[in-house]
This record gives structure tokens, C-alpha cells and sequence, in this order.
């Protein structure tokens, strides 16, 4: 079942909120009343430390749930702040909670969009793990671009990549800037081009 069609499952119509970019769509240590679905837009969920830095410890994009854990919290564990101006679904917690009880085709529904979020998470990590910003790089973009593919679209700007892939921006640029001179790839309008296989 797709995204889409899992929405338009739910027991009762999911209302939408419009969010400016900037704004917060929850607290950490707000009372959890509902789960998200982006329609549109990005969203970041970000953590504060002890210390008072903030940790993205996601990037939720159009077509992903996000803040599943809190259907088993009482509080939410981040902020949401919205990326760029995003229309957000709505789906309530108690309504969530009632149609798992319900309806098996429905949570095997549900269960499908979290395993490909999963698998998505896992890949991110696995990127993660890569020392070399060359090779985390290459890596994400021989992912992001498939088998038949050159070009990996960007989903935002350099800084946001820089920040999916856990690098400084300045490490960012200067190895694109290597693999550029090197001939390895390319800097198209809004993505990557790899000019040689890697």
C-alpha cells in the first residue's frame, strides 16, 4: 500500500496544518497528541543536548510519517521545525491506537511505511560509518542516483546534504571540490552528475 493510499485508510480524515519555515510544529517535552505525515515540504527533528547543541536526528521529507515513537510516549523526545514552508498531516494518536485494534489490513499498512523507513534509516547509517568523505560521498551517490542514472538531485542545498552526511559544509566543499578536479563529477543545476564510473 503507498503513502497516499495509507492516509486516505485512516479511520477519519487527517486534517492538514500549514507551517512557515521556522516554525515549530512540536516542543521536546510536549504532550504527544498525534503523529505526522509531511504532504508537502521538509521538516527537521532536532534534539538538544546538555550542552545546549542541537542534534538533526532526522530530516522528514514529503511522503514520510515522523515521530512513530511517540505513539508509545507520553512526551515528544525533539523539536519539529519546519525547513522550508510544509503542509503536514495530522494523525491522531488515539485514533492511531483505536484502528491498530481494528483493522489487521490497516496495520499491516502502517507496518509497510515504517519497514521502508527503516531500510532508509539503515542506509543512512551505513553512510554514516564510512570514514572517508570521498568515499561516504560516492557512496551516496551512486545510492542516490540508481542503475541507470548520472544524476543525484539535490533535495535542498549543499549545507543540507553536508548535514545528511554528518560533514562540515567546508568538508563537503572541498571534496567536491577534489572530485571535481579530478573529473569524477559535476555540479549541475539542483544536483550531481557523475561523469565516470566510481
Amino acid at each position: 500500500m503507498a503513502f497516499e493510499q495509507l492516509i486516505a485508510a485512516l479511520p477519519s480524515v487527517a486534517p492538514t496544518r500549514e507551517l512557515a519555515a521556522g516554525q515549530a510544529l512540536f516542543r521536546q517535552g510536549d504532550a504527544v497528541t498525534a503523529i505526522f505525515a509531511v504532504e508537502r515540504g521538509r521538516l527537521r527533528l532536532i534534539r538538544h543536548t546538555v550542552d545546549d547543541r542541537k542534534v538533526v536526528l532526522h530530516t522528514a521529507r514529503g511522503g514520510e510519517l515522523f515521530a512513530e515513537a511517540a505513539l508509545f510516549s507520553d512526551t515528544y523526545h525533539c523539536d519539529a521545525i519546519a525547513d522550508l514552508a510544509s503542509r503536514i498531516r495530522v494523525l491522531s494518536k488515539p485514533e492511531l491506537l483505536a484502528a491498530f485494534r481494528t483493522d489487521a489490513a490497516f496495520v499491516l499498512a502502517f507496518m509497510g511505511v515504517l519497514a521502508r523507513q527503516v531500510m532508509a534509516l539503515r542506509t543512512r547509517l551505513e553512510l554514516r560509518s564510512i570514514r572517508s568523505a570521498r568515499e561516504r560521498l560516492l557512496q551516496h551517490l551512486l545510492l542516490a542516483v540508481g542503475r541507470s542514472g548520472r544524476t543525484a538531485r539535490l533535495d535542498g542545498s549543499l549545507m543540507d546534504l553536508a548535514a545528511e552526511l554528518g560533514f562540515t559544509h567546508e568538508t563537503l566543499y572541498r571534496t567536491l571540490a577534489e572530485l571535481e578536479g579530478e573529473g569524477v563529477l559535476e555540479r549541475v543545476d539542483g544536483g550531481l552528475r557523475l561523469l565516470k564510473p566510481v
